[in-house]
C-alpha cells in the first residue's frame, strides 16, 4: 500500500541514507556501542518497509564503510555478527515486502561467515522488483573509484576499449552502482554535515537532508519529513529556474 501522505509525483527514485549516531545513542542511554548498533538495525527494518510504502524504488543504506575496518576488533566482529543475524532472522521481511537485496562495496573483505549469509540472501531475493535495498558494506567512494579505474585500465591494456571511449557514462559502468540510478536524495542522521565518502561520483547532483535525530531514533515520520522537504526543492542540474519553467510550459 502506497503512503497517500507523500505525493507520488516527485518521490525520489533512489534514496541514500548515511545512518549515523548509533554510538552516541548508546552513550546517551548508558549502553554499549554494540547495543546501539543493534537498535540501529531495528530502525533499518522499520525504514525499509516505510520507504517501500512511500514509493521508493531504490534504497541505499551506508551500513559499514571501508574506514570502519579501523575500529576496535571486537566492535567490527560484533557488527559482522549483527549483519549475519539480521539477514538470517529477518529474511522474511524481504519476502513479505517483495524487496530485492543487493550490496555495493568490497565483498571480499567481509568475513566468510557473514558473506555466505549475505550471498544467500541476495540469491533468494533476486527476483523481487518492488524495491531494491542496497547495503553499502566495506564501502568507500574512493576505494570504489580505485577499483573501477583498475578494471578500466585492464580493459585498456587488453584492448577491449580505447582512451577515446572514456567519458562519464563509461566510468559509471565500472562502478558498483552501474545497475542503479544516481541517488536523488541523501539523508544523514545525527546532525553531521559531511558525506563520509558515500557515493561521491553518484551524488554530485543529489539533494541532501540532514537531521539531528540519531539513527536509532529515526522514525517513519522523520523519513516522511525528509521526503516532504525534498519535494519542495527545485532541482536545476546546473540550469536556471527560468530554463526549467520554460521547458515545463513548452
Amino acid at each position: 500500500m502506497i503512503d497517500v501522505n507523500i505525493s507520488q509525483n516527485s518521490v525520489p527514485k533512489h534514496l541514500g541514507i548515511i545512518m549515523d549516531g548509533n554510538g552516541r545513542w548508546a552513550q546517551k542511554h548508558g549502553k554499549s556501542r554494540i547495543e546501539g548498533h543493534n537498535q540501529g538495525v531495528e530502525t533499518v527494518k522499520k525504514i525499509v518497509v516505510a520507504a517501500k510504502h512511500m514509493g521508493i524504488k531504490y534504497l541505499s543504506l551506508y551500513a559499514f564503510s571501508e574506514e570502519n575496518w579501523k575500529r576496535p576488533e571486537f566492535e567490527v566482529k560484533g557488527l559482522m555478527e549483527l549483519l549475519k543475524t539480521f539477514l538470517e532472522a529477518d529474511l522474511h521481511m524481504f519476502h513479505d515486502n517483495k524487496v530485492k537485496l543487493e550490496m555495493i562495496g568490497n565483498k571480499e573483505k567481509i568475513p566468510f561467515f557473514a558473506r555466505k549469509v549475505l550471498e544467500h540472501s541476495i540469491q533468494k531475493t533476486k527476483n523481487y522488483d518492488e524495491m531494491t535495498l542496497i547495503l553499502a558494506l566495506s564501502y568507500g567512494g574512493r576505494d570504489e573509484l580505485k577499483r573501477a579505474f583498475e578494471h578500466m585500465a585492464k580493459d585498456l591494456l587488453d584492448q577491449r576499449m580505447s582512451i577515446s571511449d572514456i567519458n562519464e557514462k563509461c566510468i559509471s559502468k565500472y562502478l558498483d552502482t552501474k545497475d542503479y540510478p544516481d541517488p536523488d536524495l541523501i539523508i544523514r542522521s545525527s546532525g553531521e554535515f559531511r558525506s563520509s565518502n558515500f557515493l561521491p561520483w553518484q551524488s554530485v547532483y543529489s539533494e541532501y537532508y540532514v537531521t539531528d535525530v540519531l539513527w536509532p531514533d529515526f522514525s517513519e515520520n522523520d523519513l516522511r519529513a525528509a521526503l516532504t522537504h525534498y519535494q519542495n526543492r527545485e532541482r536545476r542540474f546546473g540550469k536556471t529556474s527560468e530554463q526549467l519553467q520554460a521547458r515545463t510550459t513548452s
